[in-house]
C-alpha cells in the first residue's frame, strides 16, 4: 500500500462501448489531461501521486477499484475525456462501474470526477454518481485548492474551492466558477505532461495513421499545443471544461482559446523524441490556426530534424497552401480536416460557415500534392439534414477521395449547443452513457428537424460501407500505401456493427 496524496485515474469503457473495435482498429491514447493535471500538482509541491490509465492497462473495474485500494490515496480523481473530445460521455460507464465497487468496498473513499461530461453536466453527475466531488471547469485550480482542505468531510471547509461540486447533508451544492488559466499562466500552471506516470509501451495509434504499416503502430504519444477554439460550432462539446457551457447556465459562450509557447512546449517533442516515439498526434482541436504559433513551432521542429509521423486537425477555412511545405518538412504527414458536410445550408445552421471562399476539392489536392495525407471528418444527421442533404455529404466525400474518412451521427454530446436546444425543445437523448458513443449497440444520436435517428443511423452505416468499398478509393489506397494496406481495408469493413435503434 503506497498511501499516496492523489491517484489520477483514467477509466475504461472500451469493452462495453466499442463492439471489438479496440482489438486492433482503434487507438489506444494516452490520457493527456491526467498527465497535464499530475504535472500541475507535482509543480505545487505534491509529489506522492500516481495516474492509474485502466484502459491501457485493459482492467476491468473490478481490477480498477482493487489498483486503487492499494494505491490508497487520500483524493481519487477520475479525469474524464476521450480519444475525441466528443466521447468523454462515453467513458462514463467507465467511472460508474469502478465507482460503484469502490465505494462498496470503502464509503469514506474520497472521489473527485473531473472532465468534459462532468464539466456540462456537474449537477446530474452528482445526483448519478457516488462521487463525493464533481469539478466544474478546467480542473487544476479546484484540484490544488482541494487538496489544501484539511478535512474532505467538512463541508464547511470546502466552500473556498472554486469550481466545486459537494454534499453538505444530503444537498448538493457549488462553490464558484474556477477561474480560467490564462495565456501568461500556461507554462506555469500547465507545464508540460507526466510522462515518466504514464505506461508509454501500452499506447497505439491508429490504423490509418499506421497505414503504410500497421506493424509500426506503436510506439505513439498525443499532446496538446493549446487548449480551446475560437469557432462555436452548435455541434461541438469542447467549450464545456473552458466556457460557459454548463447545462445550468443558458450563456453559451466562446471558449478561451490559449496556448503554450513554441519555445515551451519543444521540449515536449524533446521528451516524445527521446522516448523514441515517432507517430505523434498533436490533439489541439484546431491546431492549423494561429500561424504565429504552428508555423514557429513546425520550424523549431525542422530544426531539429525530428523524423515525426504526425497527424493534427484543421478546417476547410484556415489551411493555406503557403503553410504546407513547412508543415510537411516538420512531418505533419495527416491533416484532418472538419468538413462536416456537402450543403451550405446545414453547415450555417451549426455555425460551421458556408466556406464560400474555399473550393474544397483544389484544396484536398494542394494538400495530397504537398504530399500529406487527407482524413476527411463528415457528419450526418445536423438538424437541417434529410436523406438528399446526406446523399450530398457522401458524395462530396467519395469525390474529394480523401486517404481516410471519418464518418459520424449527430450527437447532441452534453457542452455542446445542440445538447441545450436539445432540452429546450424536449427532444429525445441517449438514455445512457454509451448511448452518446458513436459505435455502441446503443447510440442514440438526434433527429433532425425532417428524419428520425434510425434513418440517420441507417444512412451513416450503409455510407461507411459505400466510401470504403468504392473501387475509386480502394485503387487509390492499393496504388499509394500497397497491397497490405488494402486488404487491411477490406477486413475492416467486415466488421458491422449490432444497433438497438434500427432493430438489431
Amino acid at each position: 500500500m503506497r498511501n499516496l496524496d492523489i491517484l489520477f485515474v483514467h477509466p475504461n469503457a472500451a469493452k462495453e462501448v466499442d463492439q471489438g473495435l479496440s482489438k486492433g482498429l482503434s487507438a489506444i491514447e494516452p490520457p493527456i489531461w491526467a498527465a497535464l493535471l499530475a504535472n500541475h500538482v507535482r509543480s505545487k509541491g505534491y509529489h506522492n501521486i500516481a495516474i492509474l490509465d485502466c484502459e491501457a492497462e485493459g482492467l476491468t473495474a473490478f481490477e480498477s477499484a482493487k489498483k486503487i485500494e492499494d494505491f490508497n490515496p487520500k483524493l481519487v480523481v477520475f479525469v474524464v475525456y476521450g480519444q475525441q473530445p466528443s466521447a468523454s460521455a462515453q467513458n462514463m460507464l467507465g467511472v460508474h462501474n469502478c465507482l460503484e465497487i469502490l465505494k462498496d468496498n470503502n464509503e469514506s473513499r474520497k472521489v473527485l470526477i473531473t472532465g468534459l461530461y462532468p464539466s456540462a453536466v456537474s449537477r446530474k453527475t452528482m445526483q448519478d454518481e457516488r462521487a463525493d466531488f464533481v469539478c466544474q471547469g478546467e480542473g487544476p485550480k479546484t484540484i490544488t485548492a482541494l487538496m489544501q482542505v484539511g478535512n474532505l468531510s467538512d463541508p464547511t471547509q470546502l466552500k473556498n474551492v472554486p469550481g466545486l461540486w459537494y454534499r453538505d447533508a444530503g444537498r448538493i451544492c457549488f462553490t464558484k466558477t474556477a477561474p480560467l488559466i490564462t495565456q501568461e499562466q500556461m507554462q506555469t500552471e500547465l507545464p508540460g505532461m507526466a510522462w515518466d506516470l504514464l505506461p508509454m509501451d501500452k499506447y497505439r495509434t491508429s490504423n490509418w495513421h499506421a497505414m503504410s504499416n500497421n506493424n509500426e503502430a506503436k510506439p505513439f504519444a498525443s499532446l496538446y499545443t493549446s487548449l480551446g477554439c475560437p469557432f462555436r460550432c452548435s455541434f461541438c462539446c469542447i467549450n464545456a471544461p473552458f466556457g460557459n457551457n454548463n447545462v445550468e447556465n443558458s450563456d453559451y459562450g466562446r471558449n478561451k482559446f490559449r496556448f503554450w509557447d513554441p519555445d515551451y512546449i519543444i521540449n515536449e517533442f524533446e521528451a516524445i523524441h527521446q522516448m523514441g516515439i515517432r507517430n505523434v498526434k498533436i490533439a489541439d482541436e484546431m491546431f492549423v490556426l494561429k500561424q504565429d504559433h504552428f508555423m514557429k513551432l513546425c520550424n523549431k521542429i525542422i530544426e531539429r530534424e525530428y523524423d515525426f509521423n504526425i497527424w493534427a486537425y484543421a478546417r476547410v477555412d484556415t489551411v493555406k497552401k503557403s503553410y504546407l511545405d513547412t508543415l510537411k518538412k516538420a512531418g505533419v504527414q495527416w491533416l484532418a480536416l472538419g468538413i462536416e458536410s456537402g450543403n451550405g445550408v446545414v453547415r450555417k445552421d451549426v455555425i460551421k460557415g458556408r466556406f464560400t471562399d474555399v473550393n474544397i476539392a483544389d484544396l484536398v489536392k494542394e494538400i495530397q500534392d504537398a504530399g500529406i495525407n487527407v482524413i476527411g471528418n463528415y457528419i450526418f444527421g445536423l438538424p437541417e439534414d434529410n436523406t438528399d442533404t446526406m446523399r450530398e455529404t457522401l458524395e462530396l466525400a467519395k469525390d474529394l477521395n480523401c486517404e481516410f474518412a471519418n464518418f459520424y451521427c449527430s450527437m447532441a454530446y452534453p457542452g455542446s449547443k445542440l445538447y441545450l436546444d436539445a432540452i429546450r425543445d424536449g427532444m429525445t437523448l441517449p438514455e445512457t452513457y454509451t448511448g452518446y458513443s458513436q459505435h455502441s449497440y446503443d447510440m442514440r444520436p438526434l433527429d433532425t428537424k425532417h428524419i428520425d435517428a434510425a434513418e440517420v443511423v441507417r444512412f451513416r452505416d450503409a455510407a461507411f460501407n459505400e466510401y470504403y468499398e468504392n473501387p475509386k478509393y480502394l485503387d487509390f489506397i492499393k496504388q499509394k500505401f500497397g497491397e497490405e494496406t488494402h486488404n487491411r481495408i477490406v477486413k475492416m469493413c467486415q466488421h458491422k456493427l449490432k444497433r438497438k435503434i434500427i432493430g438489431d
